[in-house]
């Protein structure tokens, strides 16, 4: 490379953190800055910051309240005296253990699938997922608010992606008429429970135009595992429409209280995938911890089926609060419930005050999410408390009234 176009790259990367130095110091200078903060101990209903605090944690993606639970506790331990701290190696060669056989014929049952295949993060499952499955000559379509990794699994497989507008399927439905004949594969791609705006996607609607279309329907169960359902299977026991999605994704991270991600289909669908998704070739599977971990999880929330019940209950109690107060929590269904605010510098007011009334929430800003949407976005967990409902919508509307919001 020549020393200007050298310097030139340079200048662009150092522009690129020069602003954003530039506003974390503006943030952090205003007491604004809210982000990375650190916690002591698990992850609950309540949470103790590391300057002592305990605040009722709003943030967590722990919709059951299983983070700390005994025997998925016991269950971690148990597999680091038996199978040690990693597993040596990647799943095709060397790092496939029972244990991760076991798993994924756990998960499959829970999924009501034939097989399934676990990954290492929810996010390097879509990738995984997508660039495994499409490429050069296909069309993906995706929600417009579809997660970041949708969108990185799309840019990173060569094929071709166009978003219909947010759970519009009249719109769906003009993108799959215009594109029919046109691809080898058509892949529609949506989220089961929309992780900004805690609301649910139409699957009736979605699996009807996938019919009508010849596409096949994907769908990411990450905030619906644990959250949807009766007791909880996700978004097809929701709708009651077991057997309706092609390519179901799920995470390990959420109401599973461990990591990874999983897919879960056809088994040779499943099995094409560990052979020749690129993911799952280089990167190290899963250590026992987790692992093991996970798969006491899923037995634990088919044993416990009172948290299912319990989060739906509080959820209710929570947004019907919010909107009595008079804060706008769009078409929140779920115990994902956004607080709209629409300006960022109110956003971080509103974040402070509620930190200091013992509230933990997180403030989503552009780019997250579009300029004027801003917002906190609060999840609700199977166990929060009466009293810890009532001391977080206190403090919304103490806050509320004072900045002017409500």
């Amino acid at each position: 490379m020549e020393t200007a176009q050298r310097v030139k790259a340079q200048d662009g990367i150092d522009s690129r953190i020069a602003m954003y130095v530039e506003r974390r110091d503006a943030l952090v200078a205003a007491d604004r800055y809210f982000y990375l903060q650190p916690t002591v101990g698990p992850t609950n209903h309540r949470v103790r910051m590391a300057d002592g605090r305990d605040m009722v944690q709003l943030a967590s993606y722990s919709y059951l309240g299983l983070i700390g639970h005994p025997r998925i506790d016991s269950a971690a331990k148990a597999a680091v005296d038996e199978y040690g701290s990693g597993a040596g190696g990647v799943r095709l060669l060397t790092g496939t253990t029972d244990l991760h056989e076991r798993l994924e014929a756990r998960i499959s049952s829970f999924a009501k699938r034939e097989d399934s295949c676990v990954y290492s993060s929810g996010y390097v499952t879509n990738v995984a997922i997508i660039t495994g499955l499409t490429g050069p000559g296909d069309l993906v379509l995706m929600d417009k608010l579809d997660h970041a990794s949708i969108v990185d699994g799309c840019l990173l497989s060569g094929a071709k992606w166009r978003t219909y507008r947010h759970n519009d399927m009249t719109h769906l439905e003009k993108l799959l008429k215009e594109a029919a004949g046109d691809y080898a594969t058509i892949l529609v791609v949506a989220d089961s429970v929309f992780s900004m705006d805690g609301d649910i996607m139409d699957l009736p609607a979605s699996h009807a135009l996938c019919e009508r279309y010849g596409a096949r329907l994907m769908v990411d169960e990450a905030h619906s595992i644990g959250s949807l359902g009766a007791t909880g299977h996700g978004i097809e026991e929701h709708f009651d429409m077991y057997g309706s999605i092609d390519i179901k994704m799920g995470t390990l991270s959420k109401s599973i209280p461990s990591i990874g991600g999983y897919c879960a289909g056809a088994h040779d669908m499943v099995d094409f995938l560990r052979h020749y998704s690129r993911p799952f070739i280089f990167s190290a599977a899963l250590p026992p911890s987790s692992t093991a971990a996970a798969l006491e999880a899923f037995d634990v929330i088919e044993d416990e089926p009172w948290r299912v019940a319990k989060l739906h209950e509080q959820t209710g109690k929570y947004i019907s609060g919010l909107k009595a107060q008079g804060w706008d929590t769009l078409f929140s269904s779920t115990c994902v419930v956004p607080v709209m605010v629409g300006d960022e510098s109110k956003t971080m007011d509103l974040t402070r005050m509620l930190f200091d009334r013992g509230v933990f929430v997180c403030p989503i800003v552009h780019p997250a999410v579009p300029r004027g949407t801003d917002r906190l976005r609060t999840c609700l967990m199977a166990t929060h408390t009466d009293e810890d409902i009532k001391q977080a919508l206190d403090a919304f509307e103490e806050s509320g009234l004072a900045l002017g919001l409500i």
